[in-house]
């Protein structure tokens, strides 16, 4: 944030002056009550022993120095040596300018510095519509991709599709089976078939273009390849509407047919990474700290989706991204460091070059009551019935609002209503009163022009105006680390942090009473803190109403 970096700014110039160094455990924060002035550092305290003074004399030293300052107001030394900074008000008046002037720009950064990133999220086989598990890892993987590029990196958005393995073979023969039972032909079903109602649906839609596939020499490989373009065009429709944008849909099966997999395991071969071992193919994971080696290529000639992996990271970076993010179930905790391991070897740093994001699951609630499973698919509840019940801004914000790696209960009921329990509703209603409250202003005559004077700005020296200028400052902060961190929910979280401080401030500040200059003035902040609302719901992929 503008303050933060101000008041770091400074403290640094003063250790340099002093020939000091700057201690690592050094932090500038938020005091934990408001009277104690607009920031606090420990400062003097970690620099106790680099100076070998006692804490409140280095704290007197510094104090001195930041007194120059020409936009601190105060400062003062509290306990053993933390010391308290405060603004001046006009430091708080020109940060609102700066915001009105950026507008749809404000909490932008340059942090990423172009550095291009891969997204890869969702990534589901095309065996079935996607799940609710799928629609949490959608939208976090979807909004990851909008704070990056807030966050000034060149990004790039990807679906993989699991197109090469048996379980896309599996679903062929699932289809084809039903088909033949469809037409009362003797079928025996194997026990691991899928039995959802929408292979019954494709078989029907198949039969009717068809009646005599069944009986076809290759009625399983249409039904392969009729199934799977089904149902990958049914998930890029339910994407699409829930507002999740893929630029890249890339096939395993082409890695496979234009010999990127064999073309990297013989590479990995020749550098000693991988084995020949019982007529398998093997990856020498214990290198890299694994309990066993891993299975590339089985005795009968099958790739394992190990090995398939490997060849897509390594072709990732080979078309130009220097980083990789990639939103995984929370089942896969355990493939990460294999897959580390596997970028380790095509010479990038895992730990700088390779991020995994883990999603657990979502408990799906009806007034706080587990929901039963879906009564269309027989098998679980699809992203398309949920969509269908509480709209895409619901979903978004509900699968955001929790740390990814942490269970979600999802309550169907909860979200639909209309008042300030519900987070969706919350943070969407504070924008909506603010543009009610500048119509509202309008109507009055007190109109606001693009660009606020000054000299209005200056009538906002009431604590809660602060206030609220510091929070809507803090939206900086929030992009920035949300962006270090990979974590999407530090958006949400800003949100209903940003939501509550409005909605307190409506409570008690009359912001259509008092002289011309004073509304004005309050209606000119609103409106900032309206717009930091519209671009932290933009980033979450959630639309910013105007009325409710």
């Amino acid at each position: 944030m503008q303050d933060m970096h101000v008041l770091k700014e400074a403290l640094e110039t003063i250790v340099r002056k002093k020939s000091w160094e700057w201690p690592e455990k050094a932090v500038i924060e938020l005091p934990k009550d408001a009277k104690h002035g607009d920031l606090a550092t420990n400062i003097a305290m970690t620099l106790a022993k680099i100076c070998q003074k006692a804490p409140r004399a280095i704290a007197e030293e510094i104090c001195a120095e930041l007194e120059k300052h020409s936009l601190i107001e105060k400062v003062d030394i509290a306990g053993p040596g933390f010391i308290n900074v405060t603004f001046k008000q006009s430091f708080w008046h020109e940060q609102v300018l700066r915001m009105e002037r950026l507008k749809e720009k404000f909490g932008s950064l340059a942090y990423g510095n172009k550095r291009k990133v891969n997204v890869e999220y969702v990534s589901a086989n095309p065996t079935g519509p996607l799940h609710i598990g799928h629609g949490r890892g959608a939208a976090v993987g979807d909004s990851m991709a909008r704070i990056l590029r807030f966050a000034g990196y060149d990004v790039s958005t990807e679906y993989y599709i699991n197109d090469a393995g048996l379980q896309m073979r599996l679903l062929g023969l699932s289809v084809w089976l039903r088909m033949k039972d469809l037409c009362k032909m003797p079928v025996t079903y194997p026990e691991d078939y899928y039995k959802g109602e929408y292979i019954i649906d494709i078989a029907k839609e198949m039969l009717e273009k068809d009646p005599k596939l069944p009986t076809y020499e290759d009625a399983e490989n249409r039904c392969y390849e009729y199934a799977m373009n089904s149902i990958l065009n049914g998930i890029k429709q339910d994407l699409h509407d829930f507002r999740v944008e893929h630029q890249v849909w890339f096939s395993e099966a082409s890695l496979v047919h234009d010999g990127t997999v064999e073309k990297t395991l013989n590479d990995l071969k020749e550098r000693g990474y991988v084995y020949e071992k019982d007529n398998a193919l093997w990856f020498k994971s214990t290198l890299f700290g694994d309990d066993k080696d891993r299975v590339l290529r089985k005795s009968d000639g099958f790739l394992t989706y190990f090995a398939s992996d490997i060849a897509y990271h390594a072709d990732k970076f080979n078309r130009g991204f220097e980083e990789l993010v990639d939103v995984w179930g929370a089942d896969h905790h355990g493939y990460v460091p294999r897959v580390a391991a596997a970028v380790e070897t095509v010479g990038r740093n895992p730990k700088e070059d390779f991020f995994v994001i883990l999603i657990q699951l979502v408990n799906l609630l009806r007034a706080g009551e587990p929901v039963a499973m879906s009564t269309r698919s027989g098998e679980f509840i699809t992203l398309r019935e949920v969509l269908d019940e509480v709209g895409v801004d619901a979903a978004r914000f509900m699968f955001l609002s929790r740390k990814s790696d942490q269970p979600l209960d999802f309550d169907l009921d909860l979200v639909k209503q209309r008042n300030l329990e519900n987070p969706v509703y919350y943070v969407q209603y504070a924008h909506a009163r603010i543009k009610t409250l500048l119509r509202r202003g309008a109507e009055n005559g007190y109109s606001l022009s693009d660009e606020t004077s000054l000299d209005i700005i200056r009538e906002l020296t009431d604590s809660a105006d602060t206030a609220l200028i510091r929070s809507a400052l803090h939206f900086e902060d929030a992009v920035l680390d949300a962006a270090k961190a990979k974590a999407v929910h530090i958006i949400s979280f800003y949100l209903m942090e940003l939501a509550g401080k409005f909605h307190s401030y409506y409570a008690n500040v009359p912001v259509l009473s008092g002289d011309e200059k004073l509304i004005k003035a309050r209606l000119a902040l609103l409106r900032v803190v309206g717009t930091v609302l519209r671009n932290g719901l933009n980033l979450l992929g959630v639309e910013a109403p105007e009325t409710m």
